[in-house]
């Protein structure tokens, strides 16, 4: 009778996993499509493009929110519950993971995300003309809107819960959201006397010296740093688009990137972060595709990126190192030293109104900005209307800017035509980066192998520690695994005084 129950458990795991990896495919299809768009397609492309997205989401949509799929997770568990089959610690996981992503589709009604996916395509051109002609008043219904078609989703995956808690979780998956705005208040209290201390008291830091430094060697520069770093191009592709993103699973990984003719730093700082997202794409187990134990953690991803970015991009030993290959490109910076060259790449902006042009250490003001104005909208203790001015006031507190026009305010970000509570991963990113760097630094001499150009055991330590384990563990306990403690904003704030007080000789 168990031999019998146990096949039976083995059948219904293994159907489950196909309907799976059919899911898996399609998402990654949808990932190329939109590559494609960003990097390739010809702008007379788009409507037809609009139809394709739709088609594979549906496909994709069907496959894991059908009734078959909700019947053999049941299967699955109730054999386990009853002890008549018993799971490994994989299995459990794939379920588990499986499980979440089907009650979070199968419970929103069609009709429910099929106006959602048409409002938020909708709502893009009407933000792109609202931003391009300063009139919050144009977006404000369509904002609105959007509030009350998140607030219906998160009451039919979760009526009982928290509403904003519930699509904080559509990009944070386990990590709680009490626990992150924690640290965002540690972070609120700590960075804006940092960075008020910096602005009336801090030396002035060299600059990048003005000149125009053309598309085509940026380019070859921002190759030849993804060489240096360990990119692997039989894998991986370069390009550019108008936001740098990935698109990248562990058998392809595409970067992307954008230049400015003004600023050599920009481009390469971007490609460097990118290429920490490939990476962990890359590092992924291959055997593992098409099941969660392939994919990356959503709360980790932007960790990885942070850190090469960050920890490895922003640091003395990097531009020590890297420095000469930067002059044979542009040899009008060849009186620049390292020291300088470090300076520069750091140089913070309070001043600056623009999230996406922010340096590493204001950008989390932006984000804790934004993260607070999504919540009371969607708790209901913000009115649409309201929101421009409690922006400005935000700004002027945080970071000691206002804004004088919404276009470089509260409409200068697409997020509001599209979605709602999904900023948090980009600090949180930024404080696992430091966490896991204090971690790798017990094992490692970091800046010694950086300063050598030795990439490959940082790599290792981040393949063992991350990226083999795929979604096995849940997002805090892969966080306890990697570093040995939970998510704690302490490595960070260290990390930001002890780099920044040096740097400006407070």
């Amino acid at each position: 009778m168990a031999e019998s129950a146990d096949r039976e458990r083995t059948a219904a795991y293994d159907a489950l996993l196909e309907r799976y990896e059919r899911y898996s495919n399609l998402r990654h299809v949808e990932r190329l499509l939109e590559w494609d768009q960003q990097v390739t397609m010809p702008a007379g492309g788009a409507p037809a493009r609009a139809d394709q997205f739709g088609a594979v989401s549906a496909a994709g949509n069907d496959v894991l929110a059908a009734a078959e799929t909700g019947d053999l997770i049941e299967r699955i568990e109730e054999a386990e519950a009853n002890g008549e089959a018993t799971l490994d610690e994989d299995q459990r996981a794939v379920v588990r993971e499986i499980r979440r992503e089907y009650d979070r589709t199968a419970t929103v009604p069609n009709d429910l995300a099929s106006d959602l996916s048409a409002y938020r395509t909708e709502s893009r051109g009407i933000w792109e003309a609202a931003k391009a002609a300063d009139d919050y008043d144009a977006f404000a219904p369509r904002l609105d809107g959007l509030v009350e078609l998140e607030r219906e989703r998160s009451a039919a995956i979760d009526p009982d819960r928290d509403p904003y808690e519930v699509q904080y979780e559509d990009s944070q998956h386990y990590l709680a959201l009490d626990r992150v705005e924690d640290i965002f208040d540690e972070l609120r209290e700590h960075l804006v006397p940092l960075i008020e201390r910096i602005r009336t008291d801090g030396r002035e830091l060299p600059e990048i010296p003005a000149g125009t430094y053309d598309e085509a060697t940026q380019d070859d520069l921002c190759r030849e740093v993804l060489t240096t770093l360990g990119f692997d191009w039989d894998r991986g592709r370069l390009d550019t688009a108008p936001h740098p993103f990935h698109a990248s699973t562990q058998f392809d990984a595409r970067v992307t990137t954008r230049y400015d003719e003004s600023n050599p730093l920009a481009g390469l700082t971007a490609a460097i972060h990118e290429f920490g997202h490939a990476s962990y794409q890359l590092g992924l187990p291959q055997d593992a595709y098409g099941t969660p134990l392939g994919e990356s953690r959503s709360g980790i991803h932007e960790s990885q990126s942070r850190f090469w970015e960050n920890h490895v991009g922003r640091t003395k030993p990097f531009w020590e190192l890297f420095l000469p290959t930067v002059t044979e490109h542009f040899p009008s910076l060849s009186e620049l030293t390292a020291d300088e060259a470090y300076a520069a790449v750091n140089r913070i902006h309070p001043e600056n109104l623009i999230r996406v042009e922010a340096d590493e250490l204001t950008y989390h003001m932006h984000i804790i900005l934004r993260c607070e104005i999504d919540s009371a909208l969607v708790r209901g203790e913000l009115d649409v209307e309201d929101v421009p001015e409690v922006w400005n006031d935000k700004m002027e507190e945080y970071l000691g800017v206002r804004p004088e026009t919404d276009a470089e305010g509260c409409l200068q970000d697409i997020h509001w035509s599209s979605w709602l509570g999904s900023f948090h991963g980009y600090t949180v990113g930024s404080v696992l980066a430091a966490q896991v760097d204090a971690a790798m630094r017990d094992d490692l001499d970091v800046d010694g192998l950086i300063r050598e150009g030795e990439f490959a055991p940082l790599h290792d330590w981040l393949g063992e520690h991350v990226h083999r384990h795929g979604r096995r563990y849940r997002t805090d306990e892969l966080i306890e695994v990697a570093t040995g403690e939970p998510l704690t904003a302490e490595y960070f704030l260290d990390y930001v005084d002890e780099k920044f007080t040096d740097l400006y000789e407070l």
